[in-house]
């Protein structure tokens, strides 16, 4: 019979006659039968399953297998015994041998049918030894997914006891060097099955001995973590880590965060190598147990481990969000990353690039999971933005992309920042940032936040931009008895010269400290300005002036020596006069009072006060004379020169005595107005943005710098209450008070009172409105050396903009705009006794613009500085310095402090001060050296893994595909599903 069956077989006839004939030879196989007989027939149907060529002849010897086996069961008991399925499992079968690839498959065929005989333990004995020396020699997935498919089906050949333990840990060494060598979907789609088949073998294994798993994971730790593998272990663990019980997970990672035997080079290894675990799908749990290690790490202050693995893998976790069928997993390892990272902005950054595109590929897939995806992005995105604020030229194309979805409110956006952080301590983290990096391409130098000191440092980097004030101060001699300003020389100087990337301004902060202010809560800017410039200036007044100086080295005329003998330098710079009248109304009688300020406080006119528009504003030239009539001998009253003058209250029926004007150019699209130059600024009819769902209304036009001046400077009507004490009538009179600038300053400091309180709230609150700043700003001065002529127009160019991001002077960030704003002309050439000014066009645009926000100096443009309260409304203006251009009657002045700074090129420094910089420009490059060779060796040790940029790379809108491969991901194509995976 066996060979009227093996001559069928292998005839030539069609299939349906093959099969009649093999039907009837099944059919008399169910006869009884000689020994002898049945032996042809078993040797026939495994020589036909083990070595057939066809699926054909594999499936005749199958079911040729299961009749004997099941009609003639002694027979095959007696064939199917120990020595020949030893000598299947170690040498194989026929002219294969040991290549023989379903000699696993013949053995779980033939175990059915002999399960209930004596031979049995013998051949599950046979078995469990035999399986394990399979997995030792690292079989590849199809074959140990055959070993799994048996032991599953048959768990009596499972090893045991030590053998069961070497066998889960063996196993996992097969896994971990599983790889999918085709791109085609149905191969990875197989190979898919193929690795769950083995990690569900293990998770039945660790169902009924849990004494398994833990010694399982150090296994699996021990290769994710070697630093030895020639090969990169396969995400395929990531199917074995996904069936560890969940309750098992803190015990698991307390024990790995605190074992002093794993160096963290290992640990750095075995971390990215999960992350990349993001990658596999349908992986459940996995983003949890990813989240889990790196909490742990941070509860043992492994911050090294923790910044290099992010700022490496963080891109590519990001890209994985293309994909839905990963999609969920890796978000959440993406936002714990993210809102942990909370020391510096630079894991954040990394994304910038990409976040507009993935954006624009979640909003066209229109799926469920990716408007989830969007709405979470986006939420993560403001996080981001509130608190790392100060990069508008950075977040501009972000904020456009999540414009239209939902923004969070401040209070969930403080919940998750607060829930998140590795550490409260800040200074915990102050020796891993700034990392190794380079000087900014700008040639600019930042400041280092020494914790919410960024109020100084914006302060800091506005005054050392004020270049006529830092050649002053570089210019100042040893020995200058003057100790606050010697430490601002030193650190101006380090500015200037250091080759760092950014200082740290720790011991200039230690000497101007405010006594009032809280170490280490954030202050207000303007406030420690007034306070710095006092310092400076009472310094000065008792220790030796600088205009003596100037006289030693013969810098100046005797005229303004003279002139000047007197003023310290900060009165020279920053100083300048304003008179203040009260007429009584009853008497008219008019009292002065002449105060000197370093910078204006503008408020805000009240909501329900009309706010001039920039076509009211009239020239100077054309405003008639003042309504106070100049007293006869009215003796001025000299109170403290550094008491700043307090706000005007709001007046409803107040009308201005003079108007400021602004020059500028004209924007694209806007009439110019045919009295005077427009301003430059933000384009009011733009429509901001909520800021968190807590700014007002945007008034319907939009206020300018000019309107808060000529606010300031307009008459304040002093009745009920606040009526005023008149000498002459001796009593309490209506009375109307004016101020009126006498000295324009060299440098213009306007502070934008934005901060008020609120007696509903109990409660500082920010004004948010849009202010307007203009780059060229007319100023009416008193003209003192001409009684009775009037008001003279002096120009001011603007020089920094320091922006307050926040809602609240206790919180927030700053960070300035600046620019060097120098005389752009040749001095000695006058005009009429008049110094030529630089045109307009070079003072706006020739001028670099700059954006200092701490460690970061970028370059920037006017364009940023007018839109940033559009794009981001919490960022706005709150600070502004301006410079005067030199005219007539400060010709002399400006001449002298050009010559100081300028007659020899840059200001030479004093011995000392020029050691210092050179010592710490050498110690510099040595710390470079060392940190090199610090990051080359993690870098070198990070685990290898393909490159994330493809995922981001790849032309979306060439490929029909969603990114998926199942049909609840939107289909998918062969080729993309592969670079998801793998």
């Amino acid at each position: 019979m066996d060979k009227i069956l093996e001559a069928v077989v292998m005839s030539s006839y069609p299939n349906n006659v093959k099969q009649g004939l093999v039907r009837r030879v099944i059919e008399a196989a169910k006869q009884p039968m000689d020994s002898e007989q049945c032996w042809s027939m078993l040797e026939l149907s495994t020589k036909l399953y083990l070595t057939g060529d066809t699926k054909y002849k594999r499936e005749i010897g199958k079911e040729v297998l299961e009749v004997y086996g099941r009609y003639h069961p002694e027979e095959f008991e007696e064939f199917f015994n120990v020595r020949f399925l030893l000598s299947l499992l170690q040498e194989g079968y026929g002219p294969l041998g040991k290549r023989s690839h379903y000699v696993l498959d013949y053995i779980q065929l033939g175990l059915q049918f002999v399960l209930e005989s004596p031979s049995a333990n013998s051949i599950f004995s046979l078995l469990r030894i035999e399986v394990l020396r399979k997995v030792c020699e690292r079989p590849g997935p199809k074959q140990c997914a055959k070993i799994s498919k048996l032991l599953t089906q048959h768990p009596q050949c499972i090893p045991t006891g030590k053998h069961q333990l070497l066998f889960c840990q063996q196993l996992i060494r097969c896994i971990g060097q599983f790889q999918c060598v085709s791109e085609g979907e149905e191969e990875i789609m197989e190979f898919l099955e193929q690795v769950n088949k083995v990690s569900g073998l293990l998770q039945r294994i660790w169902r009924t001995q849990t004494s398994a798993i833990l010694p399982s994971l150090k296994e699996l730790f021990t290769i994710i973590s070697s630093t030895e593998e020639q090969e990169v272990p396969s995400n395929a663990l990531a199917s074995v880590v996904q069936f560890v019980p969940l309750e098992l997970m803190d015990g698991v990672i307390r024990n790995l965060t605190n074992d002093d035997s794993i160096t963290d080079v290992q640990m750095m290894m075995a971390i990215g190598r999960m992350i990349d675990w993001v990658s596999w799908p349908l992986g459940k749990n996995i983003d949890k147990w990813i989240i889990a290690l790196l909490k742990g790490l941070a509860a043992v202050k492994k911050f090294s481990i923790l910044i290099e693995v992010t700022l490496s893998k963080i891109e590519k976790v990001f890209s994985k969000l293309l994909y839905p069928i990963v999609r969920e997993g890796a978000l959440s390892v993406l936002q714990y990353m993210l809102l942990s990272f909370q020391h510096s902005h630079e894991a954040f950054h990394l994304l910038l690039p990409h976040i507009p595109r993935l954006v624009a590929s979640l909003k066209k897939e229109d799926s469920n999971s990716a408007t989830s995806s969007l709405e979470q992005l986006a939420e993560l995105i403001h996080c981001m933005f509130f608190r790392f604020s100060g990069f508008p030229d950075l977040y501009e194309p972000v904020l456009e992309a999540v414009k239209a979805l939902p923004i969070p409110n401040e209070d969930r956006i403080k919940h998750l920042l607060g829930q998140n952080a590795w550490t409260s301590q800040k200074n915990e983290l102050a020796c891993f940032y700034p990392r190794l990096a380079s000087k900014s391409e700008t040639g600019k130098i930042g400041l280092i936040n020494l914790g919410n000191t960024c109020y100084m440092n914006s302060i800091i980097q506005s005054l050392f931009m004020a270049s006529d004030f830092r050649h002053s101060v570089l210019n100042l001699t040893e020995g200058n008895s003057q100790p606050l300003m010697t430490k601002l020389q030193w650190l101006f100087a380090f500015l200037e010269h250091s080759q760092r990337p950014a200082i740290s301004p720790e011991s200039f902060l230690s000497a101007s400290w405010p006594p009032w202010f809280t170490p280490g809560a954030q202050q207000d800017c303007s406030e420690y300005l007034k306070y710095l410039l006092d310092r400076l200036h009472e310094e000065e007044k008792t220790g030796k002036r600088i205009c003596q100086k100037l006289k030693e080295s013969s810098l100046t005329s005797q005229a303004v020596e003279h002139h000047y003998l007197n003023k310290t330098l900060i009165e020279k710079m920053f100083g300048g006069k304003m008179m203040t009248k009260i007429r009584c109304l009853k008497c008219l009688n008019v009292s002065s009072r002449e105060e000197v300020f370093t910078d204006l406080s503008l408020a805000f006119p009240p909501s329900d006060r009309n706010v001039r528009g920039s076509t009211s504003i009239l020239p100077v030239e054309k405003v008639g004379p003042q309504f106070i009539e100049p007293p006869e001998n009215a003796g001025q009253l000299m109170g403290s020169p550094w008491v700043q003058r307090k706000a005007p209250m709001a007046s409803d029926h107040a009308v201005p005595s003079v108007s400021v004007e602004t020059l500028g150019f004209q924007e694209r699209g806007e009439a110019a107005n045919p009295i005077h130059g427009n301003d430059v600024g933000v384009d009011a009819a733009k429509d901001p943005l909520s800021a968190f769902g807590e700014q007002a209304p945007a008034p319907k036009d939009s206020r300018s710098v000019p309107d808060l001046i000529n606010y300031f400077l307009s008459p304040e009507r002093l009745t009920a209450e606040n009526k005023y004490h008149c000498e002459k009538c001796a009593s309490l009179q209506d009375a109307e008070k004016v101020a009126e600038l006498t000295e324009g300053p060299h440098y213009l400091i306007l502070t934008l009172l934005r901060f008020s309180f609120d007696p509903r709230t109990m409660k500082r609150k920010k004004i948010l409105d849009n202010v307007s700043i203009p780059v060229v700003l007319k100023l009416p001065i008193l003209d003192g050396a001409v009684p009775g002529s009037g008001f003279m127009t002096v120009v001011y160019d603007l020089c920094s903009v320091v922006v307050h991001s926040g809602i609240s002077s206790e919180s927030g960030h700053y960070y300035c705009y600046s620019r060097e704003c120098t005389d752009t002309i040749p001095h000695g050439q006058p005009r009429d006794g008049v110094l030529k000014p630089a045109s307009d066009k070079q003072l706006d645009f020739e001028i670099q613009w700059y954006l200092f926000n701490d460690t970061r100096v970028s370059f920037s443009s006017f364009e940023s500085v007018s839109n940033v309260t559009s794009f981001f409304p919490k960022d706005t203006a709150y600070v502004l310095f301006y410079r005067q251009r030199p005219e007539q009657q400060s010709c002399l002045l400006h001449e002298a402090l050009a010559e100081a700074g300028h007659l020899h090129g840059e200001p030479s420094l004093h011995k000392d001060l020029m050691e210092a910089i050179s010592k710490d420009n050498i110690l510099f490059l040595q710390e470079q050296e060392k940190e090199a060779r610090n990051r080359a060796a993690y870098i070198s040790a990070l685990p290898k893994s393909p490159l994330w940029w493809r995922d981001l790379d790849r032309d979306k809108d060439d490929d029909s595909s969603s990114g998926g491969c199942s049909p609840a991901a939107g289909g998918g194509g062969s080729g993309s599903f592969h670079g998801l995976v793998f």
